[in-house]
């Protein structure tokens, strides 16, 4: 999964979210996933009721388990992952995991492969003291490929530029464009937006008491694995 991917809901979603208040959940996620998800649901689907219809022996009902197996792992990757952003904070849905965090425990966000929350806030105590912690999400990543063409392509025109001094073939200084930083816009329109809606969170009054992520696991995400994976175990070994 990469942000690469998240064009169509991410760019959609951050687009009217800069003027729109804090409060009012915004939710970001893959596209691309979610095209996937579907994709598989309507094949398991139809793969599940021909094998109910044709199916009578024990290869069928091993195909069958296969098949809620697959499900239920894309249901975990695919269609679970996404960040939700509210007037109190963050909270990111990942496979297995859910982390929430109030806006005014965020340092910083940023795009390096996936999507990282740096978290901050004051240590209880008298000695005071901050803690730290970086969080990860799965729904928004930067695709390392594209990250490393636009690097490439930025130190080739510096390196052109280098090579012909300040002035341009014909005497004039050249007009060039600044290079595209080193990152897929999504990814850093996501950023861009989250990093908006955490300076108004902070903004509010009275300020929010910043305080450490709450992390939780996700149980039925286990369920929706595990179940299937003993029952295709029990029906091959049956």
């Amino acid at each position: 999964m990469t942000a690469g991917h998240d064009r169509g809901t991410a760019a959609s979603t951050a687009a009217g979210g800069a003027g729109d208040e804090a409060a009012k959940p915004q939710t970001f996620r893959s596209p691309f996933a979610l095209l996937i998800w579907w994709l598989w649901v309507l094949f398991a689907v139809a793969n599940l009721i021909d094998l109910a219809v044709q199916g009578r022996d024990h290869l069928s009902v091993v195909a069958a388990f296969i098949l809620l197996l697959i499900t239920g792992v894309l249901q975990v990757t695919m269609q679970r992952p996404r960040i939700v952003a509210d007037g109190q904070g963050l909270t990111i849905m990942n496979p297995l995991r859910n982390h929430r965090i109030g806006w005014a425990a965020v340092a910083g966000i940023d795009a390096t492969g996936q999507l990282r929350v740096r978290c901050e806030w004051p240590l209880d105590g008298g000695e005071g003291g901050t803690g730290h912690r970086v969080l990860y999400a799965w729904a928004v990543h930067a695709s390392r490929r594209r990250q490393v063409t636009a690097e490439l392509r930025a130190q080739r025109r510096s390196r052109r530029a280098s090579a012909k001094g300040p002035f341009g073939a014909f005497g004039t200084p050249e007009d060039r464009p600044p290079p595209p930083p080193p990152s897929v816009a999504d990814a850093d329109l996501v950023v861009s937006v989250l990093t908006g809606l955490a300076e108004q969170g902070r903004a509010t009054t009275p300020p929010q008491r910043a305080v450490p992520p709450l992390s939780s696991w996700h149980w039925p995400a286990f369920v929706v694995v595990v179940v299937p994976a003993l029952a295709l175990l029990i029906a091959i070994f049956a």
